[in-house]
């Protein structure tokens, strides 16, 4: 297929929008066998502009359908952030013979007539599989006298206390409401004063419950992204918390910052709700850019694209416990297996180069550390375009480097090296998905990730392996390229 001027750097694998601009993932929800992806979507530029919902829907999280407009400004304001349930049992009132989708979204207003800025929550509801949607008649349902910043509602039923929770985004706090019909809400508590980043604007909170594996005991997870601010290098990012929540109140576990990703383009991400008991699993998708040059980025005609879905779950690591995150497993049978390494030898002199030439791939390898004092590995985007992963064995980290990746003008930060502190690098495991315009990197079974931008001419040409004084061994190692459909 011929790459167009408007499709170069469109991704094979991850959402992007048809055209024009894209931000935060809303409303993400699984109904009646569709996983539903509403987006902050500006339907006639390719930067940010008035806010509406995009929405597309997908059987595999991988291929998306993209439908119409969801929600369009109206008198009240722009269509900001906001989530998206499935009212079962009928609560709130607009369903009678059979349950629908409830959208809880802010409603965000400015403008000559309105010198002050105001954020408000509104509800919108569809009986038709999310197609088209009615906007409540008595909205707004939540507003706030004082608060500038009230904005991004995530939404869940509690089951212990038979009520409707929503976090809210409140400038550096997140505010906790309860209802019982989506319509009434009840203040309940405030988190995060002098708790955790406060290095920008607190943003899309998302708060659910995950089993600790290997054990009996379940926490609570507190998302919170954390708004560009120009002191901070990283731009736009996420922390979590973990803790207990009574229905009332969330309380973290634990003093130290977690960042859920180390990369610098993993920002706004929720998790979807209604996923089946039976499936069990919680499932993330996060906007794959960041605020210090998403409008910049050089795609023409289009903006921006969404993580790969993630599976999350929790594990105790030295006494602590973190988010693991890993590709969904229907990502899979879009790779056929290229070539298979087993106690391979790398050391300065002896570097491996693979050939691949595919518009995505995955590279995954099980490392064991010798003596090389650094090591690592290059993907070859063309033959003078590359991004190297380099693990320091010193100082016990790895850095991604994407400033030879392709166009990378269009940022001063953009070409800035991404890093992340590991527990160790004798022996270590990646699991890297390159796709054409981004690199997401799985560590040690996803107990670290590193999401990036890149913008190479091509995907993937090849794939070498390097040490630095001293060798490594490939203990196991399988280049998958695209499986034939």
């Amino acid at each position: 297929m011929k790459i167009t001027k408007l499709d170069k750097y469109r991704p094979a694998l991850h959402f992007s929008p048809q055209q024009n601009w894209m931000n935060d993932p809303n409303g993400l929800v699984f109904f009646k066998g569709e996983y539903h992806l509403f987006f902050q979507h500006n339907p006639n530029d390719s930067v940010w502009g008035p806010m509406h919902w995009g929405h597309a829907v997908s059987k595999n999280m991988i291929e998306w359908e993209q439908l119409d407009i969801a929600l369009s400004p109206d008198e009240h304001g722009t269509i900001f952030s906001g989530s998206v349930v499935v009212d079962w049992h009928n609560t709130s009132g607009f369903f009678q013979e059979e349950p629908g989708l409830v959208a809880i979204f802010t409603h965000h207003l400015e403008g000559e007539n309105h010198p002050q800025t105001k954020q408000m929550q509104s509800l919108a509801y569809s009986y038709d599989k999310g197609r088209t949607w009615l906007k409540y008649e008595n909205n707004p349902v939540l507003t706030h006298p004082t608060k500038i910043d009230f904005r991004d509602p995530k939404v869940f039923w509690h089951e212990a206390s038979h009520k409707w929770i929503m976090v809210l985004a409140t400038g550096q706090t997140i505010s906790i409401y309860s209802s019982p019909n989506l319509k009434d809400w009840t203040f309940e508590s405030e988190f995060g004063e002098k708790i955790g980043s406060h290095d920008g604007v607190w943003e899309c909170p998302d708060l659910f419950e995950l089993p600790v594996e290997h054990s009996s005991e379940k926490k609570w997870v507190l998302l919170v992204s954390i708004g560009d601010n120009p002191e901070f290098d990283s731009g736009s990012r996420t922390q979590y918390f973990i803790g207990s929540f009574d229905g009332h109140t969330f309380v973290e576990e634990h003093d130290d910052i977690k960042w859920l990703d180390f990369g610098k383009d993993n920002y706004a991400g929720v998790s979807f709700s209604d996923i089946p008991k039976e499936d069990g699993r919680r499932i993330y998708l996060g906007w794959m850019s960041n605020w210090r040059y998403a409008n910049h980025v050089p795609t023409k005609g289009w903006r921006s694209q969404m993580t790969l879905p993630r599976e999350l779950s929790l594990i105790e690591i030295d006494g602590e416990i973190q988010i693991v995150q890993k590709a969904v497993r229907e990502l899979e049978p879009f790779f056929t297996k290229k070539e298979e390494l087993n106690h391979v030898i790398v050391n300065s002199k002896d570097k491996h180069h693979f050939n691949i030439h595919a518009d995505y791939a995955e590279v995954e390898l099980v490392l064991e550390n010798i003596d090389a004092t650094q090591y690592g590995l290059t993907i070859h985007h063309t033959n003078t375009q590359y991004t190297t992963i380099t693990v320091d064995a010193k100082d016990n980290k790895l850095l991604l480097e994407r400033k030879h990746s392709g166009n990378v003008d269009f940022s001063d930060n953009f070409p800035k090296p991404q890093m992340v502190k590991l527990n160790g690098t004798e022996q270590l495991q990646l699991r890297l998905i390159v796709d054409s315009s981004s690199l997401e990197l799985f560590l040690n079974g996803g107990e670290h990730v590193v999401t990036s931008l890149v913008y190479p001419d091509k995907a993937c040409e090849g794939v070498s392996l390097f040490t630095s004084e001293g060798e490594i061994k490939v203990v196991h190692g399988k280049l998958s390229i695209p499986a034939k459909n």
